[in-house]
């Protein structure tokens, strides 16, 4: 049997409370101490016991923005790479990921915070308007540097976090498996216990991903996780030119596999985002086609709406080559939206001046090097 000193590196992080228990287990620590070890490590930030030295890539900067609902903070963990040599000939000095704590006030004016989680470091995807993109992929993150970043928010920066959204660096659905195992830990109710319903995946449209959720939503526990499925264009003309992975799957299939997805989740909410780019995808014309691309989920049984639109002000990258929409414009195009039968909302703009607004955030050091374009494969889950 092992001493303590032995298991003092069997980290909680990225583990499903049975699965901490197991490994501690294999190392001759009882079912009772693990879990209250488990639970501690996560509820009050302690580690001891076998959760003793388990690490959490550390904060390395910060960055607040003031706002009308609160302080909005981008954090920058620095990533233990024991393979950092490869990277650095790779002309990248560092593997950091950035994670924001956004606030909001809601119609009770209660204040929640939300929690923007990255699930790679870079993006394979190639969206035109997104800085992250500009990275290119580095690598993806393990379920325990995802769940670091809950853990950051928590017990270093002191936040109590309500809700997360997969809609930082990377696409989710391109480091699946890591995702999925990185969700059934928070939301373990021995550890984090956060909700189901309090967490979101956005993607851009990756449509093997999406049908391999169809059947993740469909087992016990599942069929409340929140979705969002970055649209931001009217047409596959538009999609083309702005987010290259439509050349693999156009909104025609992207629309019918949504469909699919949302019967298997018993027509329950579906988040759309359209990010507003000024002389892109903004004229009237195209309030028209989206309220079309959208009509299936505009209306259920019942008259509810399935789908809403949240229409997000483009927020400049780094060397943009569109400026920010006029606000005149914005209130114009969700108008028409409305008018169109669509529900939509305009997205409140938080953390633009800080480079943590939506589609702002990436490593500008990463940035830097030599683009080495991915090849995107299918997500897998076993």
């Amino acid at each position: 049997m092992r001493s303590d000193a032995d298991t003092s590196r069997i980290s909680p992080l990225g583990l499903t409370c049975d699965r901490y228990v197991e490994a501690c287990r294999d190392a001759g620590i009882g079912a009772a101490r693990a879990t209250g070890c488990y639970t501690r490590y996560y509820r009050e930030g302690v580690g001891e016991g076998p959760a003793a030295g388990a690490e959490v890539a550390p904060i390395v900067k910060r960055l607040t923005e003031p706002g009308d609902e609160g302080v909005t903070t981008k954090f920058c963990q620095r990533l233990n790479a024991p393979d950092a040599g490869r990277f650095a000939e790779q002309g990248v000095p560092h593997l950091d990921i950035e994670s924001v704590i956004i606030p909001m006030v809601g119609r009770t004016s209660r204040r929640s915070h939300t929690l923007c989680v990255s699930s790679q470091v870079g993006c394979a995807m190639g969206c035109e308007f997104c800085e992250t993109a500009q990275m290119g992929l580095v690598r993806s993150l393990t379920p325990a540097e995802i769940v670091g970043q809950w853990w950051a928010a928590t017990h270093l920066e002191g936040a109590e976090i309500d809700n997360i959204v997969f809609m930082g660096m990377g696409e989710p659905l391109d480091n699946l498996d890591a995702v999925l195992d990185a969700i059934a830990c928070l939301t373990d109710h021995r550890g984090a216990a956060v909700p189901m319903s309090n967490i979101t995946i956005s993607t851009v449209g990756r449509v093997d991903g999406l049908r391999k959720l169809i059947d993740v939503v469909q087992q016990p526990g599942w069929k409340r996780l929140g979705l969002a499925l970055s649209v931001n264009a009217p047409n596959d003309e538009v999609r083309n030119a702005i987010m290259p992975l439509n050349k693999r799957w156009g909104m025609a299939e992207l629309r019918d596999t949504m469909v699919e997805l949302s019967a298997a989740r018993s027509n329950r909410k579906l988040l759309f985002e359209y990010v507003l780019i000024p002389g892109v995808n903004d004229a009237p014309e195209h309030a028209g086609q989206l309220a079309e691309w959208l009509s299936p989920f505009l209306r259920a049984e019942r008259g509810k709406h399935i789908g809403l639109l949240n229409v997000i002000p483009y927020n400049p990258r780094r060397n943009s080559p569109w400026p920010a929409p006029d606000e005149d414009d914005v209130t114009r195009f969700v108008d028409d939206l409305r008018d169109l039968g669509v529900y939509a909302k305009r997205r409140r703009t938080k953390g633009r001046t800080s480079m943590a607004a939506c589609g702002q955030l990436g490593t500008e050091d990463i940035r830097k090097r030599q683009y080495v374009p991915v090849t995107t494969t299918g997500a897998t889950r076993a």
